[in-house]
């Protein structure tokens, strides 16, 4: 089983520690790509443009300087650097070391700079979007899709993807790995009406990752997985397209 996230806007430094070393980072093949886009985030985001080419405001002057450090920044694992709802909610911290283990080879973060981490990969904190466009690369999310598709191509089991459409771009399942990619989708339910929740959904795709973690299984099929969901939630499987939706519904 591996469970897609997305990385957070939210994100935990530290004053002191080691920089980054590449040579410890899961999926080594990404290495040159991550240089190369954290040249040009370096370069951009010391520039007069940053702020419209990386699409944020001057009260982020902070993030966006922090961006040219990445080489000399404290590094942090990547189970302690995203901070936000969904990981609120997934509460690694508080994770038995049995879960632990079981998130270190399970959770694949999809980031816009790193490309794929794993929980104990140690990075910088970072400002940048999948949705951005690099000067010299063009939108993140075409320069990530082949070497995610070649990095991520051995992965056989179900295929839980928790993260939002602007990442789910920068890699979706293909071929025989589609038959087992299941989008984790959200909605609330009100008097017969249903309502896609957004901020909410972040925290509910939290907790069932944490679910799966904690169960100690690995459902072999999307129907296999259904089932583990429903054991918590009023959960819904339906095939759209070569992948399949698992929809959680909450109700009010």
């Amino acid at each position: 089983m591996l469970i897609l996230l997305p990385p957070s806007e939210g994100k935990t430094g530290r004053s002191r520690g080691r920089a980054v070393d590449f040579s410890t980072l899961s999926f080594p093949e990404l290495n040159p790509v991550r240089e190369q886009i954290l040249e040009t985030l370096a370069k951009v985001s010391a520039s007069s443009d940053a702020y419209d080419v990386l699409d944020v405001g001057a009260s982020l002057q902070g993030e966006v300087d922090r961006n040219t450090r990445w080489r000399t920044e404290p590094a942090v694992p990547v189970s302690e650097l995203y901070s936000g709802v969904l990981y609120d909610a997934l509460g690694y911290a508080s994770m038995s070391a049995g879960t632990k283990r079981r998130a270190g080879s399970r959770l694949l973060v999809v980031s816009a700079a790193w490309g794929a981490l794993r929980p104990a990969d140690r990075v910088p904190p970072y400002r940048l979007s999948m949705g951005t466009t690099l000067p010299g690369h063009g939108p993140l999310a075409s320069v990530w899709r082949d070497p995610l598709a070649a990095a991520l191509s051995e992965s056989s089991g179900v295929i839980v993807d928790c993260r939002s459409s602007t990442y789910v771009a920068a890699w979706r399942p293909s071929g025989d790995q589609a038959a087992k990619w299941v989008t984790v989708n959200v909605v609330r339910e009100r008097d017969g009406v249903r309502t896609v929740v957004s901020h909410m959904a972040k925290h509910t795709r939290g907790l069932v990752a944490r679910h799966l973690l904690e169960s100690g299984k690995d459902p072999g099929t999307p129907k296999s997985l259904h089932k583990l969901v429903s054991e918590r939630w009023n959960a819904e499987l339906d095939r759209t397209g070569p992948g399949w939706t698992l929809t959680v519904v909450e109700h009010d």
